[in-house]
């Protein structure tokens, strides 16, 4: 008997329930008469990065419009009344993900506020690792805080400003917070977007003939039919109006470190980030999985839906058969019913099912792009052994996931993270595997085209394996970690 049949199981079965989470995703565009329908349709196409709120800012050229509602874009703004009421010709927008506690409207972004010099609103992709240390002494100073975002703190740092141009206030509230970030916002002129120092969230220029275009990923850009321009560069500011664009580079030079887990996981495998190809570059994951960690089966299965590309290059490499053995209901909401105890009691699969005609009999190796608490692999492999499978073999394209993330991912305490507090051979035990085995920090490296990690300079983010935080973690000490942690995670 598997130690997996000991574990409680009677929940519905949500391979999604264990999943990392994108906290946010940024939408802007400038000069086009269609600017919120166009926004709204980006932000459809950046929806994996947050599902539980969505909000559209507008300008119209004498007022800001604005419309944010907690859910999915397609529930709120599909509908023609909505965007009628956002006129302009200029619009930002974003979707959001909440970590922890209440999803409430007044989080929802973007934020707007009138200042001296005018109208402002803001929206972030990112986390400010230093956002509750500059939210006190703000308050000390007399700040009303509307929100538990630390996008608010941005607001404030621009209001106070003694620089007089608006674009120059929010250049010296920049200089302030510390952590990761993707901005865009937007004056009654201007659009602006901003990406932090070390460029650890993504953020893309595009053009729609001849309207610029800010969007996360380039998937946003496709949807509308615009073209790809170019990355907005780690510590770059671009601002564009009716003079064109003005790049600003408001700090010291510093060698690029993007969050490698947009590669893994977050971005959708059709958009291009840092000139890499998301999709080619989990194939190649899966196909340095397979040199690192092969072994003799039938058939190669991935977890969908995340876990496919890196499959396919398993499969490839492996010379083994790539089989859909799981497949997924794209029909369920992220909510259905509330089961009773009756129904939980059946395993209710709402999402994923096994293929049995392609697991039965076969030793199956199942391909994941990330391991966590640990609580859907052990559904997923009884689910194997239930279909009949004789054999399941972890490989998961990614190394553990031993730190927690403070930079827009949601991540568990550490304490909760699977591969933090057990052994290889435990956590192969735990979730009920014939074999488990994780690609290697240097594979992934060499799957996004560098040999191995540089210790002394490494090219990515990548604290979540290897507990090297590229900047200040100012708002987390030791005596105030365990408070923190909870409010930190609200500030998406």
């Amino acid at each position: 008997m598997h130690s997996s049949d000991a574990h409680e199981l009677s929940s519905p079965f949500d391979p999604d329930e264990d999943r990392l989470r994108e906290e946010c995703g940024v939408f802007g565009v400038f000069g086009h008469l269609d600017a919120s329908a166009l926004t709204a349709l980006g932000l459809h196409a950046l929806q994996h990065r947050g599902q539980e709120a969505a909000g559209i800012v507008s300008f119209d050229g004498q007022r800001f419009q604005s419309e944010r509602r907690l859910g999915l874009v397609g529930d709120h703004f599909s509908k023609r009344s909505v965007i009628e009421r956002l006129a302009g010709e200029m619009a930002i927008g974003h979707v959001r993900y909440s970590t922890t506690g209440e999803t409430i409207l007044r989080n929802v972004q973007p934020l707007f506020a009138d200042l001296a010099g005018g109208g402002f609103a803001v929206c972030h992709n990112g986390n400010l690792t230093n956002a509750l240390t500059l939210r006190k002494q703000l308050i000390r100073d007399g700040a009303i805080c509307q929100s538990t975002s630390d996008t608010e703190v941005i607001l404030h740092l621009v209001a106070r400003s003694p620089k007089a141009k608006l674009v120059d206030k929010f250049l010296d509230a920049l200089q302030q917070i510390e952590g990761a970030y993707s901005l865009v916002a937007m004056t009654n002129k201007k659009l602006i977007g901003a990406r932090d120092p070390l460029g650890i969230r993504p953020l893309c220029l595009g053009d729609l003939d001849g309207t610029p275009i800010l969007a996360s990923e380039s998937c946003a850009l496709d949807i509308i039919g615009a073209k790809f321009v170019r990355d907005i560069e780690n510590g770059e500011v671009i601002v564009i109006s009716q003079d064109g664009i003005e790049s600003h580079r408001p700090f010291a030079p510093r060698n690029p470190r993007p969050c490698i887990f947009e590669y893994i996981y977050f971005a959708r495998p059709d958009s291009v980030v840092g000139g890499k190809s998301v999709y080619e570059v989990r194939k190649k994951l899966g196909v340095e999985l397979a040199r690192e960690t092969a072994t003799d089966a039938d058939v190669i299965v991935p977890v969908p839906d995340s876990g496919v590309p890196a499959a396919i290059g398993y499969a490839q490499e492996s010379g083994i058969p790539f089989e859909l053995g799981i497949i997924r209901n794209h029909y369920v909401g992220r909510t259905f019913i509330e089961p009773t105890q009756q129904i939980r009691a059946l395993g209710v699969r709402l999402k994923h099912n096994a293929n049995r005609s392609q697991v039965a009999g076969k030793r199956v190796v199942l391909i994941d792009d990330s391991l966590v608490r640990g609580t859907t692999s052990v559904k997923i492999v009884r689910m194997m052994r239930e279909a009949g499978a004789t054999e399941v073999h972890m490989r998961i394209a990614s190394p553990p996931i031993t730190h927690s993330d403070y930079y827009g991912i949601d991540t568990p305490e550490r304490e909760k993270l699977l591969a933090a507090t057990m052994t290889l051979e435990e956590m192969r035990d735990f979730i009920g595997a014939d074999s488990l085995s994780f690609l290697s920090v240097d594979g992934t490296y060499r799957a996004m085209g560098h040999e191995r990690r540089d210790n002394d300079s490494p090219q990515y983010t990548d604290h979540c394996f290897t507990g090297d935080y590229p900047t200040p973690l100012r708002d987390i000490t030791a005596a105030e970690r365990a408070q923190q942690l909870s409010l930190l995670a609200e500030t998406a």
